[in-house]
């Protein structure tokens, strides 16, 4: 209440001060128009209708909202409205004066004059104000964090305008940074640009700088290594705002600046979407994930929920992972009518019964064993959970009229060297195989790791970093294709929509990215000198590695498709009856636990490529 209060009261504030001034400068348009010795009928004049020129310009204050924004963060908006009213509040009195005096002892020149200096005296009034606040809250912050902002454009000049009225924070900034020659010397709200983002390390010695903040939204991942390379040479430590796509409206706060994670290195565009596409397949769906609460699975639960599904069911079979999905879907999604199921995709019977309850028409394949050498050591296992699981969820779609059934599928099923390749490939062909026997259409989309994903080795160097090192690399030239988790999601969920079926699509994974410089990149990240504070150790690949992944095979031909991140790959088809009898032999070895053979089949399975 006494906010509630407290606003009104300042609201009341300004009323009266616009009351005030807009007396002042109707009676001084009068004395600049007498040369300040008004005559006497004039004076009365002004008298006589001085209650109306208010009641008029009361109600066009009101009009255009002058009471409904914050003195402290007056802009040209602002502007723009006081100009607004002020117009329309004289065309009206001067169209009173017509109708009621003729013009008669009212000199034409005092209506031009008090527009320009109620115009003059409201604006000023105002930025008045937030000069007084701005000019208080710096001369407070001075003794705060030392401050560069690197990039002298609109969101440099946005955060520090934003930094400037907001008096809670401890910044002061000192200066610019910037590339473009021409801003050198020059000041924006009276703070200047200090020189070239290469004088980083300089400037920041010579000014005593304690941290900088990139407002680069559309800064590129070289770019950004590049500066915090320079900054961890200086020993600043540096921050950065989201990319512009991020944020929503466009317009910058301080609580949008954030530590600089790995992906931003990466400098991975912004995922441009069709979402109407998307939403035609999805909304009003009943869509069932296996897998649901793995990376894969649980961003892409997160994102079918906000096309609004009739029902996302959350097939999984690990407690405490659905669990923690609960926790988080309980408190984020109150209102989304999900369910979690507990089961397991080789459970012929479990999967029958939640695809005969909820009668899914989406479903969408994420649940695998993807940890290539553990699946090294455990091939059985990779056999049974990513072939027999696909075909089981695949055969339960089909007979359960399923619309669409899309794969998670991965770039080590293009000549595999390893049992979880060759099994996510084998997965692809029963996609393939399959479609076109009943009306479910069948879709894989392939692609390479993903960041922070459970296992990847994000987390693991930064577990390693935060030990003390070293960071274990396998190989100095080891490379791998990288994107973020909501990436993969939403493109896994283009391509569906997409997908007329039979189609392998490939997403668009950029240029393989050597793991020692990541491991590099992550170091300097959190303040410290690969070599000196931390060392990277090479171990030698481990079983079923490749030193480089690839996306596409050499007996594939690749297509464009209307979506510049997605491909569709033209793989050779088998025939799937045959090949429906090579799985059953494969699954017989697996029985019988015959390694050799299950080898073997593997292999015949996979023709362009081998085992080693």
């Amino acid at each position: 209440m006494s906010v509630t209060l407290n606003g009104r009261w300042k609201v009341m504030m300004v009323f009266v001060s616009d009351i005030v001034l807009t007396i002042c400068s109707y009676w001084l348009a009068y004395l600049l128009r007498f040369n300040f010795n008004v005559p006497q009928s004039f004076y009365l004049r002004w008298l006589e209708l001085l209650p109306v020129l208010l009641l008029i310009r009361i109600l066009c204050y009101y009009f255009f909202g002058l009471y409904g924004g914050v003195w402290r963060y007056a802009s040209m908006n602002d502007l723009v409205r006081i100009l607004k009213a002020v117009t329309l509040g004289s065309l009206l009195f001067i169209g009173y004066g017509i109708f009621r005096y003729h013009l008669v002892d009212l000199p034409r020149s005092v209506f031009l004059i008090d527009w320009f200096v109620l115009i003059i005296f409201l604006g000023g009034s105002r930025f008045l104000y937030r000069l007084s606040r701005e000019f208080y809250s710096a001369r407070d912050r001075s003794k705060g964090k030392r401050i560069l902002i690197i990039g002298a454009g609109d969101a440099g000049e946005n955060l520090l305008r934003e930094m400037r009225q907001n008096p809670s924070i401890d910044y002061d900034v000192i200066g610019f940074l910037d590339d473009n020659p021409d801003k050198k010397g020059r000041r924006i709200h009276n703070i200047t640009v200090l020189g070239r983002i290469d004088e980083l390390e300089g400037i920041g010695e010579r000014e005593s700088i304690d941290e900088a903040i990139i407002a680069i939204p559309s800064i590129s991942g070289k770019e950004l290594r590049n500066i915090v390379y320079r900054s961890n040479n200086a020993g600043i430590p540096c921050k950065t705002l989201p990319a512009i796509s991020d944020i929503l409206n466009g317009t910058i706060t301080i609580s949008q600046i954030r530590e600089i994670r790995i992906e931003d290195l990466l400098g991975r565009e912004h995922v441009e979407l069709n979402r109407e596409q998307i939403r035609d397949y999805l909304s009003g769906k009943r869509v069932l994930v296996t897998g649901a609460a793995g990376s894969i699975g649980l961003e892409l639960c997160r994102q079918i929920i906000k096309v609004n599904p009739e029902k996302i069911v959350l097939f999984e079979r690990i407690e405490n992972e659905i669990y923690n999905v609960e926790m988080e879907f309980a408190e984020k999604f109150p209102d989304v009518p999900y369910v979690l199921a507990l089961g397991d995709i080789l459970d012929t019977n479990r999967l029958e019964q939640v695809m005969n309850e909820y009668k899914p028409q989406v479903v969408f394949h994420a649940a695998a064993y993807k940890h290539v050498p553990i699946m090294e050591a455990n091939p059985f296992e990779a056999v049974k959970n990513n072939v027999l699981g696909t075909l089981n969820v695949a055969e339960m779609s089909a007979k359960y009229g399923v619309e669409k059934f899309v794969l998670i599928s991965t770039d080590k099923a293009v000549k595999p060297v390893n049992v979880m390749g060759m099994t996510k490939r084998i997965a692809e062909l029963i996609c393939q195989g399959m479609n076109g026997e009943q009306k479910t259409k069948f879709i894989a989309v392939r692609f390479g790791n993903v960041l922070n994903s459970a296992g990847s080795v994000i987390p693991l160097f930064k577990k390693q970093i935060l030990n003390g090192g070293p960071i274990t690399v396998t190989h100095p030239e080891m490379t791998r294709y990288f994107m973020s988790i909501p990436e993969a999601a939403q493109l896994v969920m283009q391509a569906g929509a997409m997908g007329k079926g039979g189609e392998i699509f490939v997403l668009d994974m950029g240029y393989p990215v050597k793991i020692v410089f990541l491991a590099k990149d992550m170091i300097r990240l959190m303040g410290l000198k690969a070599g000196e504070d931390i060392d990277i150790a090479y171990t030698g690949l481990r079983p079923g590695e490749k030193i480089h992944e690839e996306l596409v095979s050499h007996t594939e031909e690749i297509e464009k498709t209307h979506h510049e991140k997605i491909m569709m790959v033209r793989t050779p088809l088998v025939d799937w009856p045959r090949y429906r009898g090579e799985i059953d032999e494969l699954l017989n070895a697996i029985n019988d636990l015959d390694s050799e053979k299950m080898r073997n089949i593997l292999a015949a399975m996979v023709p362009e490529n081998n085992l080693n």
